[in-house]
């Protein structure tokens, strides 16, 4: 994942916990769904801002929350499943 791919997808994360209210910053490593800061809402939206940007399909990923917990989890998760799909 890119600089640029990063910053759009911590732009998504922002405005989705801004969209419940909460409008602290977070760290790359910090929970997000596990925490409960975000919920089972925005990880559906998640999982298709990533399936949409990145081109994944969850139909063939063993899900689990744990995958998409921060955003270095997140940039891992896509780079894995970009090289992948190569």
């Amino acid at each position: 994942m890119d600089n640029i791919a990063k910053t759009k997808l911590r732009e998504f994360l922002q405005e989705s916990l801004s969209g419940i209210g909460d409008r602290h910053d977070f760290a790359d490593h910090s929970s997000l769904f596990m925490s409960g800061r975000l919920d089972s809402l925005a990880m559906t939206r998640l999982v298709m801002f990533l399936e949409e940007s990145f081109q994944i399909d969850f139909g063939n990923v063993d899900f689990d929350v744990e995958l998409i917990d921060s955003l270095n989890d997140i940039q891992i998760f896509v780079d894995t499943a970009l090289a992948r799909s190569a």
